[in-house]
C-alpha cells in the first residue's frame, strides 16, 4: 500500500511540476503558423519598398529627360537662329 501510495505521490508531483513546464513552452513559442504569417508581411513590407523605390527613381529619370530635351531643343532653336541670321547677313545687298 505505501509503494502504491509512493508511486501516486511521485507521478502526481511530475504532472505538477511538468504541466505547466510544457504549457508555458508552448504559449513562447508562436509556431509555424505564425512564422508564416511574419515571412509573408516582411515579403509585402520588402515589396511595397521595392515599388516606392521604382517609382521615385522612375520620376525623377522622366523629370530629368524632360528638362534636357526642353533644354536641346531651345538650344537648337537658338543656334538655327543664329545660322540664318549669319546667312542673311551675307546674303544681304546692302
Amino acid at each position: 500500500m505505501k509503494n502504491k501510495l509512493f508511486s501516486t505521490l511521485i507521478l502526481g508531483s511530475v504532472l505538477c511540476v511538468g504541466l505547466p513546464t510544457v504549457v508555458a513552452q508552448s504559449s513562447t513559442d508562436p509556431g509555424f503558423k505564425q512564422d508564416m504569417k511574419n515571412a509573408g508581411q516582411n515579403t509585402k513590407n520588402a515589396a511595397k519598398d521595392t515599388g516606392n523605390g521604382v517609382k521615385s527613381g522612375t520620376k525623377k529619370t522622366w523629370h530629368s529627360t524632360k528638362r534636357g530635351t526642353k533644354k536641346a531643343a531651345h538650344k537648337t532653336a537658338q543656334k538655327t537662329d543664329e545660322g540664318a541670321r549669319k546667312v542673311e547677313r551675307k546674303t544681304d545687298p546692302n
